[in-house]
C-alpha cells in the first residue's frame, strides 16, 4: 500500500510541474497576447499577473497534497504534521499574489493567515 501511495505522490507532484510548465508555454503566454484582456486598476498587468498567481497556485497545492500522500506511505502522518504541510502550503501559495500582483490581489494576506493558523495548530 505504501508504494501505491508513493506513486500517488509521484504523479500529484509531476502533475503540478506539467500544469505550470505547460500551462504557461501553451496557454497564459498565447492569452496574454491578446489585446482585449480587462483592464483592471488601470491597466491588464494586474489581470495578467492575477491569471498567473492563479495559473500556478494549483501547482503548489498538488505539492503539498504529494507531501501528505508521501507522510501517509510512510505511516508516521499525525495530526501536526498535517497542519505543518497545510501550513506551509497554504503560506508558501500566499507568496504567489503577493509577488506576482505586488501585494493588489489580498489574498496574500488570507492565506498567509490560513497558513499561520495551521503551522501555530501544528506546534
Amino acid at each position: 500500500m505504501e508504494g501505491l501511495l508513493y506513486i500517488a505522490a509521484v504523479l500529484a507532484a509531476a502533475l503540478g510541474t506539467a500544469h505550470s510548465v505547460l500551462g504557461e508555454r501553451y496557454i497564459l503566454t498565447r492569452l496574454f497576447r491578446r489585446n482585449d484582456l480587462p483592464k483592471l486598476f488601470g491597466g491588464s498587468e494586474f489581470t495578467t499577473r492575477t491569471l498567473r498567481f492563479a495559473w500556478h497556485i494549483t501547482t503548489i497545492g498538488w505539492y503539498g497534497f504529494a507531501a501528505l500522500l508521501v507522510h501517509a506511505g510512510r505511516g508516521d502522518l499525525t495530526v501536526s504534521g498535517m497542519l505543518q504541510i497545510l501550513g506551509l502550503t497554504f503560506v508558501a501559495s500566499g507568496f504567489l499574489p503577493l509577488l506576482l500582483t505586488r501585494g493588489k490581489h489580498l489574498s496574500w494576506l488570507v492565506l498567509f493567515v490560513i497558513g499561520g493558523i495551521a503551522l501555530w495548530c501544528a506546534a
